[in-house]
């Protein structure tokens, strides 16, 4: 039985992201000292102005908005520590917030994480390009397990390829399909009472892309470091916990062909005594969903709140702060 410490546990998770737009949190990149101060480092690190180029940024998930995304959870993360008290024990990061968590558990240099973000765009531009450039990822709620189970195997009767990118909740998942099956997957899904919810392109999280997890250890990888974390990280695949530097390499390789099982990672920080789970970055979905609101108490951290005038000033980021994760 766990003891009344272990008990109040808290964690830091950072979401997967979501499109992120520069009059969203372009504010809080040019205002708030610990984000110009990531800032700072990303511009060093790509040789641009990060803030420039993400303003004048068209279309989604660019690499600018990546990278911005990637700082904007950081900066939350570390702007908390200094002026909420934040003490995290233990860290998460479903899909894309694996790349923070990496950072922020002291597994990862900032410097490299940025990299590994600003080019892990251009391999999956690449990748689906020439190849499964007709799969989609659809997201969906209000559809359980069970029902989930009859309309995969409905699918396998027809010999159409799917595969599941990501069970965000007990009746709300992502799975990925061939596009030319995407109608009859929407009305198979509104038949059932399921809600449809938006489709992404190019899709995740599968097995059918191991060339593609191939390639990025091959070119990406040989130029990251990886170390033991200060604190564990809990996988977003089986809720493992991953106190190495390997495990958590392979865990970011992995999220190419492995699908996100959120309500096991969700079910390990519980049953690892986290009761108060911070969720740094910008986030419609991983701290909302019931798994997540029944199991802690969900704190966000939000660039409003991050701005927000405090009442008591408490001393800026310092620069020690900086260099622990360059």
């Amino acid at each position: 039985m766990a003891s009344a410490q272990e008990e109040q546990r808290t964690a830091v998770i950072f979401p997967g992201i979501s499109p992120c737009r520069f009059a969203d949190v372009g504010r809080f990149l040019v205002i708030n000292p610990v984000a110009r101060r990531l800032t700072t480092v990303a511009d060093e690190t790509l040789g641009y102005s990060l803030v420039d180029q993400f303003r004048e940024a068209t279309g989604d998930y660019t690499e600018y908005e990546r990278v911005a995304f990637l700082v904007v959870c950081l900066s939350l993360a570390f702007w908390a520590q200094e002026n909420m008290e934040l003490t995290a024990d233990v860290c998460a990061g479903p899909s894309f917030g694996g790349g923070p968590a990496a950072v922020y558990s002291g597994a990862l240099d900032l410097p490299e994480a940025i990299t590994m973000t600003a080019r892990w765009g251009h391999y999956l531009d690449d990748y689906f390009a020439t190849s499964h450039s007709d799969v989609v990822t659809q997201s969906f709620a209000r559809v359980p397990e069970t029902v989930l189970a009859e309309i995969m195997a409905e699918l396998d009767a027809a010999g159409e390829w799917h595969d599941v990118a990501c069970r965000v909740d007990v009746d709300f998942h992502m799975v990925s399909v061939r596009e030319h099956m995407l109608e009859w997957l929407h009305t198979r899904l509104r038949s059932a009472g399921g809600l449809p919810l938006y489709t992404m392109r190019p899709p995740m999280h599968s097995r059918a892309f191991a060339s593609l997890r191939a390639t990025i250890e091959a070119e990406l990888f040989p130029g990251l470091h990886f170390r033991d974390p200060r604190i564990p990280v809990i996988s977003d695949h089986d809720g493992k916990e991953l106190t190495t530097g390997d495990e958590i390499r392979a865990l970011l390789l992995d999220g190419v062909v492995t699908m996100v099982d959120w309500p096991a990672a969700v079910a390990a920080l519980r049953d690892k005594g986290v009761r108060k789970a911070y969720v740094s970055g910008p986030d419609g979905l991983w701290g909302r969903v019931a798994c997540a609101r029944t199991s802690f108490e969900v704190m966000p951290l939000t660039p409003g709140l991050a701005l927000r005038p405090r009442a008591t000033a408490r001393p800026a980021w310092s620069r020690s702060a900086v260099e622990r994760v360059r």
